[in-house]
């Protein structure tokens, strides 16, 4: 009996003992764990490897992913980022295609639900669905490209358009052979108006007597109409047309090359948002005089770099322009942007800079300036 109170004494003991080093190494695992998380954690948010954790998506307005334009350039900033942070398409970065203004609540609430930290809207279209979702889940960050927004958790990325527009008309005024340029923009808007405004400006600033024609397809997405305006435009006498049109642009391309393509005519096409030097080859000769290029990528990039280093810029408007290189014009195009014509853009440039020219961002303000010349 006595022999039997001893083995179970023992068993008992033996067993708090061991029960107490497992707790302790429990315990200590748990600690190392934690802590070496905690360093991978700090190691990836500020790190170039970026952090596994964020994730951040777009939603395009109807030109689509594919537009060669505004909503490309967003989506081609949105890939730059994922490749430099580590992150796969599908999971760490997305896009959602809206094929009609209906489907931009369904895409903004459907990437809400996959739990992206950062959600874009891209382009002023999107503005009043951007609003009432982000009001719907204000733990999630949204930024508006093209516009402000209303909201806690939204950040609005705008452009100076009219400074980048102007420099585009400084160029039109002196390519031209036949005094007569012309403008096509998408939708009739206030964001459109500023690059019809400086694009009017800069041409006038040029040549006064300049003539300019402006006609809105009151589309982004129809390349078929692009291309009737461009058709009626040439016709008429102009020889370079600028667009701001998304995705009807493409038919101002298309009308152009085909002119070129049937015989000796010389026109030209100034695109729009991104370089769109591509978009005008025709063979060994190319029809982009040069593009008034808006950085959406780098902002894209920007932003999202923020919201990844706990630094969302929340309820504040983000502006980008020539000073920071959100805009610019470019020289793709060597043979056809002359060195006169690049000179003449940086004098230009240069004044805008140092705030002795104000390009004008609406159309009262264009006419305003335009009769002061």
């Amino acid at each position: 009996m006595r022999r039997l109170l001893f083995l179970l004494t023992l068993v008992l003991t033996l067993g708090i003992f061991l029960a107490a080093c497992g707790s302790s190494e429990e315990g200590g695992s748990s600690d190392s764990e934690g802590s070496g998380s905690d360093s991978e954690s700090q190691e990836e948010g500020s790190g170039e490897g970026g952090n596994e954790d964020f994730s951040v998506a777009m939603v395009t307005d109807t030109g689509g992913v594919d537009d060669k334009s505004f909503n490309q350039s967003a989506w081609e900033g949105l890939q730059a980022f994922g490749e430099a942070n580590g992150l796969e398409e599908g999971e760490g970065f997305d896009y959602a295609q809206s094929e009609s203004d209906a489907d931009y609540t369904t895409n903004l609430n459907r990437l809400v639900r996959e739990e992206y930290n950062l959600i874009f809207g891209i382009g002023f279209l999107l503005q009043p669905d951007v609003e009432k979702v982000a009001s719907q889940f204000p733990e999630t960050n949204f930024a508006l490209v093209d516009a402000v927004a209303e909201g806690d958790n939204v950040a609005s990325i705008t452009f100076k358009e009219h400074q980048g527009s102007f420099l585009a008309g400084v160029a039109a005024a002196h390519k031209t052979q036949s005094d007569h340029v012309g403008f096509v923009g998408g939708v009739d808007s206030e964001l459109i108006n500023k690059f019809e405004s400086g694009f009017r400006a800069g041409a006038k600033t040029v040549n006064p007597d300049i003539q300019i024609d402006v006609q809105y397809a009151e589309s982004f997405n129809s390349a078929d109409q692009g291309k009737l305006i461009a058709s009626n435009m040439y016709s008429q006498g102009a020889d370079v047309i600028y667009h701001a049109a998304g995705g009807t642009g493409n038919g101002v391309f298309s009308e152009a090359k085909d002119r070129v393509r049937g015989g000796d005519e010389e026109v030209w096409v100034i695109g729009v948002d991104r370089d769109q030097h591509d978009e005008g080859a025709i063979g060994d000769t190319n029809v982009t005089l040069t593009s008034m290029v808006k950085r959406v990528d780098l902002a894209v990039q920007d932003v999202s770099k923020q919201a990844m280093n706990g630094e969302f810029p929340a309820g504040e408007v983000v502006e980008y322009g020539l000073e920071d290189d959100g805009v610019s014009l470019a020289r793709t195009n060597e043979e056809a942007m002359t060195e006169e014509i690049v000179s003449a853009v940086e004098e230009w440039k240069q004044k805008i800079i140092d705030g002795e020219v104000e390009a004008p961002q609406t159309r009262d303000a264009a006419e305003e300036y335009i009769n002061s010349l």
